[in-house]
């Protein structure tokens, strides 16, 4: 298992260099509130600025530039909420291959707007993630399009982990990460791009109450499914997480939080009103589990990076909220 990490480290600096044209290395930024209340130096890393309002890109994208050339002329496919969506969609227009999305019907609208806007034929199917994304595996099976997985995936995992490859650069001396858990791709990367540059850092992995499988799979030793209802954090809305980000993860993550869909809500009211930053659901995670009292022993005189993924939100969302 070392091994693999290794190599793994090595495919995200790979990833980094295929990105440094194409994503935006995010801000990294104080908040002065939280680390006045929490007693510590907490930063945030911007996500939510990059190219499509989140993360996904970085890995999409690393994924999409490995093709071999009768894949390209295959064409795509991939299920997604709305944020992986966007980055397939966005990377498949730059480097010229053909897209199709899937998404549940039940995906916010901006989501589904943007995603046709970049150029993908977009198809709702599915109350649920994880039904969609069985509807577009099924559906590669038939036509030979090339399944993007969201997450599962060594090179999509890679791509997400040059986050952790920026916020180690700009701030080698943080003591840990917070960071939002769906399927585990993002957390998965990050943390081997971190805990290989510094075994030390705090990797504290974040879900909500109503859909925790990473959590669950983690706490039970094997995976398992968790779904209770829908979350507001629609980009983790994920009850199955994946089988490597699972394998990565499990050793790697030092500290769990639940949050309630109330804590995400007051997160999301925090991060706009006070920090002046747009958050989806799934972006609020972090800061709602900062903000929920959980985290304030670990809190405590230390330099923490909590992670905005995401601020793909619907404006009637936001008003509703807020």
């Amino acid at each position: 298992m070392i091994t693999e990490k290794v190599s793994l480290f090595d495919q995200i600096f790979e990833a980094k260099k295929r990105l440094e044209t194409v994503v935006i290395h995010t801000p990294l930024v104080p908040s002065n509130i939280l680390s006045e209340r929490k007693r510590g130096e907490i930063f945030f890393k911007l996500e939510n600025l990059q190219r499509t309002g989140s993360f996904k890109i970085r890995g999409a994208y690393n994924k999409l530039t490995q093709l071999k050339a009768g894949e390209i002329q295959r064409g795509v496919i991939a299920a997604s909420a709305g944020n992986h969506a966007q980055g397939v969609a966005i990377s498949a227009k730059m480097l010229g291959i053909q897209a199709r999305i899937f998404m549940p019907v039940t995906a916010p609208l901006t989501k589904i707007e943007a995603t046709r806007k970049y150029g993908a034929l977009v198809k709702l199917i599915g109350e649920t993630f994880d039904a969609t994304k069985q509807a577009a595996i099924d559906e590669s099976f038939r036509t030979g399009e090339v399944f993007i997985p969201p997450y599962d995936d060594y090179q999509v995992i890679a791509g997400q982990g040059t986050i952790g490859l920026e916020i180690l650069e700009e701030m080698p001396n943080v003591d840990q990460l917070i960071l939002p858990i769906g399927g585990g791709g993002l957390i998965a990367g990050v943390a081997v791009a971190a805990k290989t540059i510094n075994p030390q850092i705090k990797i504290i992995g974040v879900q909500s109450y109503n859909v925790h499988g990473m959590l669950r799979s983690i706490w039970n030793h094997q995976i398992t499914a968790n779904r209770s209802e829908r979350t507001l954090a629609d980009g983790c809305d994920v009850a199955i997480p994946g089988e490597l980000t699972y394998e990565v993860l499990e050793s790697l993550i030092d500290e769990t939080v639940l949050v309630e869909e109330s804590d995400i809500k007051k997160a999301i009211e925090y991060l706009a009103y006070k920090e002046k930053i747009i958050s989806e659901g799934a972006g609020a995670l972090t800061t709602a589990a900062m903000m929920s009292g959980a985290l304030d022993h670990l809190l405590v005189h230390k330099k923490t990076v909590a992670l905005v993924s995401g601020g793909n939100i619907d404006s009637g969302s936001l008003k509703e909220i807020i």
